[in-house]
């Protein structure tokens, strides 16, 4: 295993610790719903392929469906990360326009003319 690989599981086995029973619980729920869902579209996939697969075949077609589908999954992240990325700064100047206009005006000297009842 390669060391990035090792640090994400110690990381992900120190958060598993720490979690509640209630948190686990939800935790492998979700885990066997994802693991329902790829079985659902691998199943799918074999049917659209219009294969007829000993047992033996069936599984490496699984394996490699699931292998794939997590490069084509990782590769989508990536992607939306990085248009995400491109965005932001765009979001950041519109909202800092709009928060701008809903503002008083705030002028440094404003800030620094002193009402007539202070001066006593």
């Amino acid at each position: 295993m390669p060391p990035e690989a090792r640090q994400n599981f110690r990381r992900n086995a120190e958060r598993w610790m720490r979690m509640s029973p209630e948190e686990r619980n939800v935790m492998r729920q979700r885990e066997n719903l994802r693991q329902e869902t790829i079985k659902r579209e691998t199943d799918a996939a074999i049917r659209q392929s219009g294969l007829s697969l000993t047992p033996q075949e069936r599984a490496q077609f699984e394996s490699r469906y699931i292998q794939e589908r997590r490069k084509v999954e990782q590769t989508l992240r990536q992607q939306i990360e990085a248009e995400r990325q491109k965005e932001l700064p765009a979001l950041i100047q519109q909202l800092k326009r709009e928060f701008q206009i809903d503002q008083p005006a705030k002028s440094p000297a404003t800030k620094s003319v002193e009402s007539p009842n202070s001066r006593r």
